[in-house]
């Protein structure tokens, strides 16, 4: 068993010292899935990495225990603690690109971490890389193996990362948002996977993710974690059949799915509170619809209710009580309509004959042998004021799409055909006026991390895009916009004086966000804008995404593979497999009668509740 008990964390920022976690205790047994939700930045991937003992510099355990049967992890001196890492703990990380080496070849990586922790060596190592590559859905895993991570897409730079996390067979693994970056069909075989190796080897699973679907799918334990502390402790099938934090009913009403569309999400007001001051009362109750005045006062326990533990005054005798999850309240702000397509218009963007060839090269001067049709003749149009989702499995070319229509591919690969903006090509703009289309034209890419300056702090990285693209604004209300923008995407305003490295990957993405609306686009391209966001989160960007749509009529390009949320945010749906759109059509039509097989296959791997 892989016990915590009392575990507290600490770190030394310039704002002071953030309790991240504070008092957290929990117990994984061989052979169990344990799942660890809740919002960004509450504390779930920092317990990740106190458990491996890879807390940043600036951060220590202040207090409690870690122990695996009778090892006392936390006091094992670092050359025994690599035996632990990787052999006994496994961990797979939540970004891909920043965990994996980019000078060295996957399968170099892989290698290494079979011949650590595993008796095979040489090219029964490669062999075994090879396996594990094919396992986790690389294809051609004989070639990809020789690949650097930044030729693979982000789904295959986080399938290599399940892979090496996997290779060592360890004991119990700590998977931090596993799937955030796969696709359905993926995801599903990722899971599979998983509970393949639980059975074969009784293999223990902390699973950190902020999809309740593929926990309500995978887990026998759920702890809902809130500005570092547990607050809800149940078995996963009552969490979900009768959850009693008021907190945990708001994630559950927050999800968006074909029932909700054309209303407000229900978001959760606010963010999660500072953790550098002490807390007088409740943690959530700033946000809490049901909040008393004693639940500013008194600091609550984490007591049994039922078959759960919960950590809230209202439900402890002589409590107010809640009501049944029915008839909690719906945090929504209004009805948020989609905007009409105006008949007999012609569409913001059409996109005619799309064709990207990528070169192949090869040899020691790199010269180029082939080339790679990564898109193969796409033909859509995206309607003033809606929503084109852009979905297919990992690598199918959705980003590639995307990238093309906003000209950042220019130089890397051969694009033909035709993007028409309100009637002008695209592909033909140079100079002055690429630059005008770069205001109408915006994108919010995938992988926030890599695609913000890490020297940059936030408030300039939201300035920068206004001053290059509206120099007219002058620098006192360009400040107010960036400063009202980081409010609406649930950014405090002080958190603009920092750098992106001291955000959670989804604060990162809300920063990406963030940057993209501030110019006021007329079409935004959004590569998985919520992939990395929890529920809340996710729901007051769906929100957010709407709302402007009423008020200023933006399009989406929306590339996801979230169905729940092409079924919620969607007009039309575009189906791509291999470079080619293989069904399109209205959003209900496609995701309720489809007619290609290979949308049947997407659909059916969809986790629901």
């Amino acid at each position: 068993m892989l016990n915590i008990h009392d575990l507290k964390v600490a770190l030394d920022a310039e704002s002071g010292i953030v309790r991240a976690i504070d008092g957290l205790a929990l117990s994984i047994r061989r052979g169990e899935t344990f799942a660890l939700v809740g919002e960004s930045g509450c504390g779930k991937s920092m317990t990740a990495l106190a458990l491996m003992r890879l807390l940043p510099d600036n951060g220590q355990v202040t207090d409690g225990q870690v122990t695996i049967d009778t090892t006392d992890v936390l006091s094992l001196p670092e050359s025994q603690m690599r035996g632990v890492r990787g052999g006994r703990i496994g961990m797979i990380f939540q970004e891909p690109a920043t965990s994996l080496n980019p000078v060295m070849k996957v399968g170099d990586q892989l290698v290494e971490a079979i011949e650590t922790h595993t008796a095979l060596r040489g090219d029964a190592a490669r062999a075994q890389a090879v396996e594990w590559l094919r396992k986790v859905g690389i294809p051609a895993p004989e070639r990809r193996i020789d690949d650097y991570p930044f030729r693979m897409s982000g789904g295959q730079k986080q399938r290599v990362m399940i892979a090496m996390a996997l290779a060592a067979e360890p004991d119990y693994l700590i998977a931090d948002e596993p799937t955030t970056a796969l696709d359905v069909t993926i995801q599903k075989q990722i899971l599979d996977l998983l509970k393949d190796l639980q059975r074969e080897h009784g293999m223990g699973l902390l699973l950190i993710t902020h999809d309740l679907a593929v926990v309500a799918g995978m887990a026998h334990h759920v702890a809902l974690m809130y500005a570092g502390q547990i607050i809800e402790l149940a078995p996963a099938d009552t969490f979900f059949a009768a959850p009693q934090h008021p907190y945990a009913r708001a994630l559950l009403k927050a999800l968006p799915d074909a029932g909700r569309r054309g209303e407000a999400l229900a978001a959760i007001p606010g963010t999660v509170p500072a953790l550098t001051a002490p807390f007088r009362g409740c943690r959530f109750a700033p946000r809490c619809a049901h909040a008393q005045p004693t639940c500013h006062d008194t600091v609550p326990a984490l007591l049994p209710v039922g078959a759960s533990q919960v950590r809230c005054l209202l439900l402890q005798p002589g409590g107010a009580g809640l009501g049944s999850a029915a008839e909690a309240p719906t945090l929504a702000r209004g009805p948020a309509s989609t905007a009409a397509a105006p008949v007999g218009r012609p569409p913001l963007l059409d996109v005619q004959d799309l064709r990207v060839r990528f070169p192949v090269r090869s040899g020691l001067l790199q010269r180029t042998r082939a080339h790679f049709d990564a898109v193969a003749g796409v033909s859509f149009q995206v309607q003033a004021g809606q929503t084109l989702a852009l979905v297919g499995e990992s690598g199918c070319g959705k980003t590639t799409t995307g990238k093309a229509i906003v000209q950042l591919l220019r130089r890397l690969a051969t694009v033909e055909g035709r993007a028409l903006l309100e009637g002008q090509n695209l592909f033909e703009l140079q100079g002055e006026g690429l630059r005008r289309a770069r205001r109408d034209v915006q994108i919010i890419f995938q992988d926030p991390f890599a695609s913000l300056n890490p020297r940059m702090r936030v408030g300039d990285i939201l300035e920068e895009g206004l001053a290059a693209l509206q120099p007219d604004i002058q620098p006192g209300q360009r400040r107010q916009r960036v400063e009202d923008m980081a409010e609406r995407v649930g950014l405090r305003r002080e958190a603009l004086a920092r750098f992106p490295h001291e955000f959670s990957g989804g604060q990162r993405q809300r920063i990406a966000i963030a940057r993209a609306l501030a110019v006021g686009p007329k079409l935004i391209v959004c590569d998985e804008p919520t992939s990395a966001l929890d529920v809340s989160v996710q729901a007051q960007i769906l929100n957010l995404l709407r709302d402007l749509q009423r008020e200023f009529g933006v399009s989406y390009l929306f590339i996801t593979h979230n169905i729940g949320v092409v079924e919620y945010i969607a007009d039309e749906v575009a189906v791509m497999q291999a470079g080619r759109i293989v069904e399109q059509g209205a959003a209900a039509a496609v995701l309720h009668a489809p007619r290609h097989e290979y949308t049947r296959t997407l659909l059916s791997a969809v986790p629901r509740l």
